[in-house]
């Protein structure tokens, strides 16, 4: 008798939950307008899809989900379940174009690294190296597989997605140690339920590397509190990664502080140690403190170096980010409801939410490592994606967390899997299409047939427009990521909006020439160099001096996808 109403019970649940999933995805839907996302944006991703294509795929995810659901084989090999699966969901994503503009600020770095040497990049980043508000660990790291591997994006998108798969490890991990297995692993799980973060890791941004940084340092300061000994050493440097990955982890990085203050309190027990036929009592705060205190320091050592030799660019970064980037991000905000419920799946938010009252039930302190990164972004209104991606961890930490209170393993893997493969399925069949018809992968496939083409050397001309807030100028560096060819360009500054100041993509008008584009000798050399010319989309009339000097090139190419958003 029992085992029939466990039966019946398990079925509705299961009936509750796929239900759900439709009925989430249909709300959505219908609401779409309130999401505005500046990339994914379910408005424009929706355009042109097939909507009742959409639904029968996640009617048949629903039928895997509950599959999957009954087998416990992934989650009884966790490490290389999470990696190798999290690596191929991004294998499909690589044929994305480079859909942000920042890209461009990333390659340029690196690229002069690969140019003049690791030393010219030491110490001239921030000088004759533009570095806007950009730290120097990725475009260095980039620049160095730019020296060693060609200016090859299919390393970048390997490195980039094996962080990617890092990371949800360092996930699953944290949530072990904090908790225990089944909760680490549906955590790690879970990042792949959040569709928008599906489409960042073949990008050369530095999002996800800083995501991965900081989600090793988070666990490695957890082991050095907890362990001593090496992890104290891994601990200071995952925290160095994360310092000089990006200036938004500075803030997310007091989570460090949590994390001491806990184990402090949690450590009230006592040890008993023999030293020469004495027994000494040493107190399990002493110890704590102490790990934390040495971590501290060689932390400190280590990133007091690069900040004491470049303090004159940070201190100009800083202010930048102060006079500019902190007024001015209330412009380019997305809303918490995008957030949370678009660009991740309902599911992991709402389970995020019960999350706080089971803690809180419970009294865990614990949990206030994984809640506190949450606090200060609802605290602080700090809205836009890019800059609260690095605590999304936390966030499937706490959805993990509140998924626990179903207390039957296969309803709560089915429950997990009900909010992953719909977020797969979102991202695979509709953001991979939009991103694909966006008017950067103009750039991509202009690259691929520059080199279908005889000629090593290609000029490029760009042609600025009053009616556009970004500068072409940074689509050149773009263009030669996706080529071969030696590109050569002569930047001249025509042009310069009124409101400059305070556009979101205010770098772009602060672009300089690099020296290895400088056009002048090649150019007296190979008059019949291949030409290209790249527009804003509001093609007119050309200026006199370029329509001179094009007017004997015959067009044999064009490229002008554009998404009208």
């Amino acid at each position: 008798m029992s085992e029939n109403v466990s039966f019946r019970n398990k079925t509705y649940h299961h009936i509750l939950i796929s239900l759900s999933t439709l009925l989430v995805f249909a709300s959505l839907f219908i609401f779409r307008h309130i999401d505005n996302n500046r990339l994914t944006n379910w408005n424009w991703a929706f355009s042109g899809i097939d909507v009742s294509f959409i639904f029968l795929l996640l009617l048949a995810g629903i039928v895997v989900a509950y599959f999957i659901s009954r087998l416990s084989f992934l989650e009884d090999h966790p490490r290389s379940s999470l990696m190798l699966l999290s690596f191929l969901i991004c294998l499909p994503f690589w044929k994305e174009p480079e859909v942000v503009v920042d890209a461009s600020r990333y390659f340029t770095q690196a690229k002069h690294l690969k140019e003049y040497g690791i030393y010219y990049f030491l110490s001239e980043w921030g000088h004759d190296i533009n570095a806007w508000t950009d730290l120097p660990l990725l475009p260095f790291v980039y620049g160095v597989f730019f020296k060693f591997f060609g200016e090859n994006r299919v390393i970048i998108q390997l490195f980039n997605s094996l962080l990617f798969s890092t990371t949800i490890l360092f996930t699953y991990l944290t949530g072990k140690v904090l908790w225990n297995k089944t909760l680490g692993y549906s955590a790690g799980l879970l990042l792949l339920g959040m569709p928008y973060v599906l489409t960042q890791p073949p990008l050369m941004l530095v999002d996800i590397a800083t995501m991965c940084f900081l989600a090793f340092a988070v666990y490695a300061f957890i082991m050095a509190v907890k362990k001593g000994g090496v992890w104290i050493v891994i601990s200071s440097i995952g925290i160095f990664l994360a310092v000089f990955s990006k200036y938004s982890t500075w803030m997310l990085l007091s989570v460090l502080v949590v994390i001491f203050v806990v184990y402090i309190f949690q450590n009230t027990d006592h040890r008993t140690q023999i030293t020469d036929g004495q027994h000494t009592k040493a107190s399990g705060f002493r110890i704590c403190f102490q790990r934390g205190l040495f971590t501290a320091i060689i932390t400190l050592l280590l990133s007091g170096i690069i900040i004491f030799l470049k303090f004159d660019v940070i201190a100009e970064q800083i202010n930048l980010l102060m006079t500019y980037q902190k007024p001015a991000l209330k412009g380019w905000s997305e809303n918490f409801i995008s957030t949370f419920f678009y660009q991740i799946h309902p599911f992991i938010t709402l389970a995020a939410i019960c999350s706080v009252y089971a803690a809180w039930k419970k009294r865990d302190m614990k949990y206030a490592i994984i809640f506190w990164l949450v606090l200060i972004i609802m605290v602080l209104q700090i809205k836009r994606i890019r800059y609260i991606l690095p605590m999304f961890p936390m966030i499937t930490l706490m959805a993990a967390y509140g998924f626990q209170l179903l207390k039957n393993e296969q309803i709560r893997r089915f429950a997990v899997l009900s909010a992953v493969i719909p977020s797969l399925v979102i991202a695979l069949f509709v953001y991979l299409p939009f991103l694909k018809q966006m008017s950067s992968a103009n750039l991509m496939h202009a690259g691929a047939y520059l080199d279908s083409i005889k000629s090593s050397d290609v000029e490029v001309i760009t042609l600025p427009s009053d009616q556009s807030s970004i500068n072409p100028s940074v689509s050149v560096p773009i263009l030669d990521y996706f080529t071969e060819k030696n590109i050569y360009y002569d930047y001249q500054r025509t042009y310069l909006p009124d409101n400059v100041n305070m556009l979101p993509l205010r770098f772009t008008w602060t672009y300089e020439n690099p020296a290895y584009y400088d056009a002048d000798f090649i150019i007296s050399k190979q008059e019949n160099m291949p030409l290209v010319v790249i527009t804003t989309g509001q093609e007119g009339e050309y200026p006199e001096d370029i329509h001179n000097r094009i007017k004997h090139y015959s067009k044999v190419a064009e490229f002008n996808i554009f998404f009208p958003l």
